[in-house]
């Protein structure tokens, strides 16, 4: 299988699990995709028009997916406190306990892919992986960077 085959093949791979656990959790894609961006700065929130460049969507198709997760209360807007013209979006306590559970069950599942390799082929797909994806400054929508456990003292 060439390169381009396997690239374009794994993405359809991943799509589809990332679907499947976005629809078991009543959600869209993009709407996962939105709460696991969200999770990346829960204090700081995130303006409209770095949400735009972060899911390369268009600015309309991002205010009605804002809208849409609003509406079901996943979501909620403040006004920026630096710029009174511009909205800021951050999950609710709701927004933030789905975000939770999409993200770890997402993991879960994706993590089950690739269980035929090796630790050691799991390592060096990683690692090429994330240099093309690094290499091709592909925004950071769900990520290892991602805390998603809570302290055990609460």
């Amino acid at each position: 299988m060439s390169v381009v085959t396997a690239l374009v093949r794994s993405a359809f791979l991943v799509d589809a699990t990332y679907e499947n656990v976005a629809r078991k959790h009543q959600l869209t894609s993009q709407q996962g995709q939105l709460l696991c961006v969200l999770m990346g700065k829960p204090e700081e929130g995130f303006g409209m028009g770095e949400l735009v460049r972060t899911l390369g969507l268009a600015k309309s198709s991002l205010t009605g997916l804002v809208d849409r997760s609003l509406r079901r209360g996943l979501v909620r807007r403040e006004a920026d406190s630096t710029d009174g013209r511009a909205v800021r979006v951050f999950l609710t306590e709701e927004g933030d306990k789905l975000a939770e559970e999409f993200y770890n069950e997402t993991v879960q599942r994706v993590a089950e892919l690739p269980v035929m390799l090796s630790e050691e082929e799991q390592a060096q797909l990683a690692g090429l992986l994330g240099r093309l994806v690094l290499a091709n400054q592909v925004p950071v929508v769900f990520g290892d960077d991602f805390s998603c456990e809570k302290p055990e003292h609460e």
